[in-house]
């Protein structure tokens, strides 16, 4: 069984599209109408932008977004079994197995980033990547901290991101260390996603998802709040609601793919981060990158 998984914020790069954009009359107009809903010419930012312009949250989302679902439309004998996308990947994977329309998709990853980016304003928080470290000691180190800190994502065996307040985040690297870990490492973001942190963003993203008509999907997605497979759209909305607060369980969801029957992973979007995550969860799976 084919899987097709989506990347999320981070697989950034200038002139990301460019190609598809030149050399495609379907990618063109998708990009250009893209270019009219979110009012702002954001393909002159992917294909000429600097590395600081692309990394601003309300450009970086769509951007991501954009490259993959595009992509995704121009491969020949695309007909997924199943699809996960990591954190913003989600929506990617939302439109690419029908239960989002492009535009639809578009409007609401355009409304979470710039939900995001307003909670991210209310506090000063952060993200670290904790690698070698046991997931069980991560949490509890987590749970032990004075303040909000938490496991954010489960990205493979040994790799874990932890979010919160930038204090309480400070403080659980200094205990990860003393723990063990090889690395505890604070990361270059602009908050505190997967975590208490964006329950303002959780909410007002939580009304443009209600009023968004999903679609029964034509394969099961996995989402990152629940690893498993889903395939109601009341159910994909439900937890696309509760994503923004909470883990990307993304090792369970590859790990949960494999034992439904999948037998290779194809990443669809710019970059190449999730085939060396899957590698790193299942080293038999074959990898492919779109």
């Amino acid at each position: 069984m084919k899987a097709y998984v989506f990347p999320g914020q981070g697989a950034q790069f200038t002139g990301m599209g460019k190609d598809l954009y030149d050399n495609s009359a379907l990618a063109k107009s998708l990009f250009e109408k893209a270019n009219e809903i979110l009012g702002f010419r954001i393909t002159d930012i992917m294909f000429e932008g600097t590395a600081e312009e692309l990394k601003e949250t309300k450009v970086t989302q769509p951007a991501v977004f954009l490259h993959s679902v595009i992509l995704a439309k121009k491969l020949e004998n695309f007909n997924p079994d199943m699809v996960a996308g990591h954190s913003l990947g989600e929506f990617s994977a939302l439109v690419a197995n029908g239960s989002l329309s492009f535009e639809d998709g578009l409007k609401l990853v355009s409304q979470r980033a710039l939900a995001m980016q307003k909670a991210c304003e209310i506090k000063p928080s952060t993200m670290a990547a904790v690698l070698n470290l046991d997931d069980k000691i991560v949490e509890e180190i987590c749970a032990s901290i004075d303040g909000v800190v938490v496991a954010a994502n489960y990205n493979c065996p040994g790799q874990l991101v932890i979010s919160g307040e930038y204090k309480a985040v400070e403080m659980a690297c200094e205990k990860m260390k003393e723990a063990g870990a090889k690395r505890a490492l604070i990361l270059p973001v602009g908050g505190a996603f997967h975590s208490p942190m964006m329950e303002p963003a959780r909410e007002e993203l939580a009304a443009a998802i209600e009023a968004t008509t999903f679609s029964t999907p034509t394969c099961p997605v996995y989402q990152n709040v629940t690893a498993t497979a889903v395939s109601s759209a009341d159910e994909i909305k439900k937890n696309l609601i509760i994503q923004l607060t909470a883990p990307v369980k993304w090792t369970q969801s590859v790990q949960q793919m494999i034992k439904d029957g999948a037998t290779s992973f194809t990443e669809v979007g710019p970059g190449k981060v999730l085939v060396g995550l899957v590698n790193k969860i299942d080293k038999e799976v074959e990898t492919i990158s779109a």
